[in-house]
């Protein structure tokens, strides 16, 4: 592909010379091959500028620089800001597959699996071929792509888009991270419809305040044709104020366009009536809790914003599955019960436990932990809410990374020391989740909160296997055995 090609729409300090042939796109110095074009990127730990050398060396021919480089010996180009060049080159590079798609975003602090999962669902009962960009997975129809994080970098997010348009998928559904959105790996992205779902306290070591992490969600809607908005979460009403879309809006306590009422919540599920345009349409999602019905609405509202009968919806959730990870019973043929799930913000952890106290007949016990290298001020926070709603905790580690796990703990501690609940520290993740088998009661439920989807644990920078999953297999296997 010729350079003048590969820069159409890139904002550039001064137009190239020389129009010559590239064969790859690399942001990454060990991925450049001979021809390459090489875009240096300011990431977290390092800098892009800093392996110019190395990507010279390895092949690059020319080179997109944020700051100003003097004799790199091949073609150098300057641009305002590299990561949104790199989102524009992405989509020349791989041939504008995003505009052969309908693509649907869905950001938010919780709900963003479950909803895109949801809305996967709906368009395949239908009979669409839909891809899905996800925390759990990227999947192409049925196919199960691995994944790294939520939202590709731009690049990748492009390619990816490609192979979905080859294979002759119709819609796109992505989870669009608040991290994406402020590092521009979404720019460009002509979003048919975006789904806000609420927010609450997390990563606010990236964002620093919650004002700059609404701000972050607020920019998908100034790229998407329609918006769909959570009207009873605040930050839903002030995206509705600044949107610059036109907005639909789903609830259950105030009024909205997709409103459910007579909301009832059981072991099997949630049952509501839909109440939109003045009709009343009895609804139901067999996935447990009042955030069920909130995801429900949001996936209906978003199949309705692409012109699809709310009845039509409706049908597909009848038959609809949960996601991996949330809310999620491990069956083990015992006389408690045993939930996991990804709860690792204050606001997850808060729904999964009062979801589970709506059933529970005997003891909630949850076991959680907070990741390492990440936001400390909901440590407590956290702590402070399991004890307040459950009857009895299990403090351990989540993904501790490169902090000392006891450190994290004893955060968390701070909190749980507010409240009467009674609790114990095993720092081991295996060893606690022993420890709440081996004490569980009759019509206990036991919430293992935090690991959810994932099948590892980061302890330093090593990423060990752990899936809860079969971890309780393997303790309840030993206990029969003994």
């Amino acid at each position: 592909m010729k350079l003048s090609q590969l820069l159409a729409g890139v904002n550039l300090l001064h137009t190239p010379q020389n129009d010559i042939d590239i064969s790859n796109v690399a942001y990454d110095s060990r991925r450049v091959t001979p021809g390459s074009l090489f875009v240096c990127i300011k990431g977290y730990a390092t800098d892009g500028h800093l392996y110019i050398d190395s990507a010279i060396k390895n092949g690059a021919v020319a080179i997109i620089t944020q700051d100003t480089v003097e004799n790199t010996g091949v073609l150098t180009l300057q641009a305002k800001d590299t990561r949104k060049a790199l989102a524009q080159i992405g989509a020349n590079f791989y041939n504008h597959p995003e505009k052969e798609m309908k693509i649907i975003g869905v950001t938010g602090t919780n709900g963003k699996t479950t909803v895109t999962t949801l809305i996967k669902s709906v368009l395949e009962f239908t009979g669409k071929n839909v891809g899905l960009i996800g925390t759990n997975e990227n999947m192409i129809g049925s196919r199960v792509l691995p994944t790294e994080r939520t939202t590709p970098e731009s690049l990748e997010l492009f390619a990816l888009f490609r192979e979905m348009a080859d294979k002759g998928m119709e819609y796109v559904i992505m989870e669009v991270s608040s991290h994406s959105l402020v590092l521009h790996r979404v720019f460009g992205i002509p979003y048919s419809v975006g789904v806000f779902t609420n927010l609450t306290q997390d990563h606010l070591d990236f964002h620093e305040t919650m004002e700059n992490y609404y701000q972050a969600k607020r920019l998908l809607f100034n790229q998407c044709s329609i918006g769909v908005i959570n009207a009873d979460d605040p930050a839903g009403l002030r995206i509705l104020e600044d949107a610059s879309c036109p907005i639909l809006s789903y609830s259950v306590d105030a009024e909205s366009d997709f409103q459910a009422t007579n909301l009832k919540i059981s072991p099997r599920g949630v049952i509501f009536d839909l109440l939109t345009e003045g009709k009343s349409l009895p609804a139901r999602l067999g996935i447990p809790g009042k955030f069920s019905a909130y995801n429900a609405l949001a996936a209906l509202t978003a199949c309705a914003a692409l012109d699809m009968p709310p009845e039509k919806v409706i049908e597909a959730l009848l038959v609809a599955k949960g996601v991996k990870g949330r809310a999620e019973t491990v069956y083990t043929r015992t006389d408690y019960t045993i939930l996991i799930d990804y709860a690792h913000t204050p606001d997850g952890l808060e729904n999964i436990i009062k979801t589970v106290k709506e059933f529970c007949q005997g003891r909630v016990v949850t076991l959680f932990g907070c990741g390492g290298d990440r936001d400390p001020v909901k440590r407590p926070i956290m702590g402070e809410i399991a004890g307040q709603l459950s009857d009895y905790c299990i403090i351990t580690s989540d993904n501790p990374r490169t902090e000392e796990p006891m450190a994290i703990i004893r955060q968390i501690e701070e909190g749980m020391k507010r409240t009467n609940c009674a609790y114990t520290v095993i720092e081991n993740r295996r060893d606690a989740i022993r420890y709440a088998i081996e004490t569980a009661q009759p019509k206990d439920c036991i919430i293992l909160a935090g690991k959810g989807h994932e099948t590892y644990q980061i302890i330093g920078t090593e990423k060990r296997h752990f899936d809860e999953r079969e971890v309780i297999r393997d303790i309840l296997a030993e206990s029969k055995n003994q």
